[in-house]
């Protein structure tokens, strides 16, 4: 009789323990993906701003050359680094390189460094990845004596 309480027991505190585990599991589960599906939904947001900024005839090149920024770097190389170089590249503004933490893994018409790397100094460097813009920004402070500007400012300041 023991072994049959201690045994049903034993399968209540094993069932009750895996429970929670799995709780425990799928919230920083539905934590990781919620923060995922956020950042995804902010770089919606600022591409539409920025497609909606240039069906108006405004343009980020323009932007910076009226605060007197002719070089930059692009600190972020994936998708808005990309898209940024691109509206940039035929302009009067030179993009001189990216900057990114898979440099190894990207292929780009610049040059890519890592942020560890030296960085040539330029007028200005934008950052794309404006989740995490104050981190890097405080990386960067104390790197360069460059211009730090955010993406999502600058579309917004259009």
């Amino acid at each position: 009789m023991k072994k049959g309480v201690a045994g049903v027991l034993s399968a209540v505190a094993g069932s009750v323990a895996g429970g929670l585990a799995v709780s425990v599991r799928s919230n920083k589960e539905v934590k990781k993906w919620r923060g995922f599906s956020n950042k995804h939904l902010e770089m919606i947001k600022l591409y539409d701003q920025w497609f909606a900024t240039k069906q108006e005839g405004k343009s980020i090149a323009d932007y910076l050359k009226n605060e007197g920024i002719k070089t930059a770097a692009i600190y972020g190389m994936s998708f808005m680094g990309q898209r940024l170089y691109e509206e940039l590249k035929d302009t009067d503004i030179e993009v001189k390189y990216g900057i990114d933490k898979n440099c190894d893994k990207i292929y780009a018409d610049i040059d890519i460094v890592t942020p560890e790397d030296d960085l040539e100094e330029v007028d200005a460097i934008i950052v794309t990845a404006f989740c995490f813009f104050n981190e890097i920004e405080d990386s960067l402070i104390e790197k360069t004596d460059s211009r730090i500007l955010s993406l999502e400012d600058l579309v917004y300041a259009l």
